[in-house]
């Protein structure tokens, strides 16, 4: 019984290389037993829409221009899977720029240009559905999970957003065109909505390049710093290229 028992293990392993192998050389390996999640870093670039008065007030008056509220960005997820093609995904990312500028058509009594220093920061904490168009991989038997070398997903989601707006330097008082200093900062939480799509480039089983397009809706009611301004545009589109690693 014991020698029938080993030859019938011998059989079915020998019958199941070739089926394996073959699954290696397109899928890059297999893993035993299907990953329940992943964990995905990514840095890119975060383009600001910027269209409110606030910032058509700034760039009108100083020497920035609306690309200027433009960013680095970067963003990680953590990811469970829901089903074969499902997943939820909690993330979060930061991006923020500081710029130099100084008024474009005014100068101080001495002939010096007139500085200030504008800072912007968004930092989104979401949670998305996340929905791939064809299987991110598939099972061979009850443990093998083969990787599909290419996986295209979309999603969608909302959560919080924390956002910081602040100038700093000298200014005009437009009434009588004295020049004085002060500080005016806005910043708070907000909710934020947004729309994603990208897609997963296997390197393994275990590990994958990772390609992300976001799209973030939101927007802030501004301090009494800004008084007499509309909300704060905090939308733009995000698009980042990173690493994943499933688990």
């Amino acid at each position: 019984m014991v020698r029938c028992a080993r030859r019938l293990s011998m059989f079915v392993m020998l019958a199941t290389l070739p089926m394996v192998a073959g699954a290696q050389e397109e899928g890059n390996g297999f893993l035993f037993g299907t990953p329940t999640g992943a964990f995905t870093i990514r840095g890119g670039w975060a383009l600001a829409r910027a269209k409110s008065d606030l910032f058509a007030f700034t760039t009108q008056n100083l020497t920035l221009n609306r690309s200027d509220f433009s960013s680095p960005d970067l963003e990680a997820d953590l990811s469970f899977r829901i089903t074969a093609r499902t997943a939820l995904v909690i993330s979060s990312g930061l991006s923020g720029m500081d710029r130099e500028s100084e008024f474009r058509n005014f100068i101080d009594n001495s002939g010096n240009p007139i500085n200030q220093s504008t800072s912007f920061r968004r930092v989104p904490v979401t949670l998305s559905v996340k929905r791939y168009l064809s299987a991110p991989g598939r099972s061979i038997g009850r443990f093998a999970w083969i990787p599909n070398r290419f996986a295209t997903y979309v999603g969608a989601g909302a959560g919080a957003m924390y956002y910081k707006f602040r100038q700093a330097g000298d200014f005009i008082d437009f009434s009588n065109s004295n020049v004085f200093s002060s500080i005016y900062e806005s910043d708070g939480w907000t909710h934020t909505e947004h729309l994603l799509a990208g897609f997963d480039y296997a390197l393994g089983p275990r590990f994958a390049l990772n390609t992300e397009a976001r799209y973030q809706f939101a927007s802030a009611k501004l301090s009494n710093d800004f008084s007499g301004f509309e909300r704060l545009d905090l939308s733009g589109l995000s698009t980042t290229v990173g690493f994943a690693i499933r688990y």
